[in-house]
């Protein structure tokens, strides 16, 4: 008969005693005791998060193997994918090979294909071989097993998309739902780090949100992407500054908005010290969304009390009711951004 474990995972915690597993430094990634309450999947494919590949691939120069031997080894010491210097994890695609007795009432079974929605930061994973590592979209195709807690999300691969197009959409599914939800008719939006994945998924529901008053505004530093974006048709303009430069991104942010600050900014950047580049441009009392994990909470605070800027900040939830449909219809819905995944994701 298997064990109940905890709803949380806590269970599974080895140190320190009394945290969550996100917050543990090592967890159990035995995948021979069963729990009732878990669910354990054959994993086929890790989406590591960008701020954590970036780092990695920074770390091991670039060098695929020592990338592979980096992810093996911070799994095997901490029983989880999550990087010491960022924090962060990723997400998981594969197939249900155990459902607990407690969990047979989901509309779940043995063979499904599944993409996990919460962070392999928090998700036991034992990694038995790693197949490949694709640098350009921080994915690493492996033989291994990760668990599911009770509380655990994830979301049924859908029929009319690969698998890898729709790991792609649903491992930044956390943004595009909040561009959705955040922004009104006639918003500004100002959107950083405009060339990435989470930003052009963005992008395109900001635009359907603000509608033909509104503004949505991509900011990227390499001036050759901007043509390819507007022919996106996700943004109505797209500037040229640096996310770590936040004088020079104010200034061409105010003359892409007749001078006025936004909104709304959304940072989804990937690398550090981004935080003042979204904060600046920002009018009082307007939001400021950090989608990035590569962001520093304390940067980000005590940054707006210096500059006097009264904005409502809000971390980026990688959950967000209905995110993973939200996410998936926007690749039905937008046959540019569905062909710009397929040629770039997949």
């Amino acid at each position: 008969m298997a064990l109940k474990g905890n709803k949380y995972g806590t269970h599974r915690v080895i140190e320190p005693k009394g945290v969550l597993t996100q917050a543990a430094y090592k967890i159990d990634n035995n995948m021979d005791v069963l729990y009732s309450n878990e669910i354990i999947c054959d994993v086929q494919s890790l989406n590591i998060d960008s701020a954590s590949f970036t780092q990695i691939e920074e770390a091991c120069g670039g060098d695929e193997k020592k990338i592979g031997e980096m992810i093996m080894g911070i799994v095997a010491e901490r029983g989880k994918q999550q990087n010491p210097v960022t924090g962060s994890g990723g997400m998981f695609i594969g197939t249900v090979a155990y459902i607990g007795e407690d969990l047979k009432d989901r509309n779940l079974k043995v063979g499904d294909k599944i993409a996990s929605l919460v962070s392999l930061s928090l998700t036991p994973l034992r990694i038995d071989r790693i197949l490949a590592v694709h640098k350009d979209i921080d994915r690493v195709d492996i033989v291994g097993k990760a668990v599911l807690f009770e509380s655990g999300i994830y979301a049924k691969l859908p029929s009319d998309m690969s698998e890898a197009l729709a790991l792609a959409a649903l491992d930044v599914a956390g943004a595009p739902a909040q561009a959705r939800k955040l922004p009104k008719e006639g918003d500004s939006v100002l959107i950083l780090g405009a060339n990435g994945k989470s930003a052009v998924l963005c992008g395109y529901e900001a635009m359907k949100k603000v509608g033909p008053t509104g503004n949505v505004v991509g900011l990227v530093r390499n001036p050759k992407q901007v043509p390819a974006l507007l022919e996106l048709g996700v943004y109505h303009k797209v500037i040229v500054a640096s996310a770590t430069e936040p004088v020079a991104v104010l200034e061409a942010a105010l003359a892409a908005n007749g001078g006025r600050e936004y909104d709304i900014s959304i940072c989804c950047v990937n690398q550090p010290n981004c935080e003042m580049s979204a904060i600046l441009p920002v009018r009082d009392d307007g939001l400021v969304y950090f989608f990035s994990m590569a962001t520093s909470f304390t940067k980000a605070a005590l940054g707006a009390e210096g500059i006097g800027k009264d904005v409502n900040m809000i971390i980026g939830n990688g959950y967000t009711k209905d995110h993973a449909e939200i996410t998936l219809n926007v690749l039905r819905e937008n046959p540019k951004l569905r062909a710009l995944f397929d040629e770039k994701y997949v």
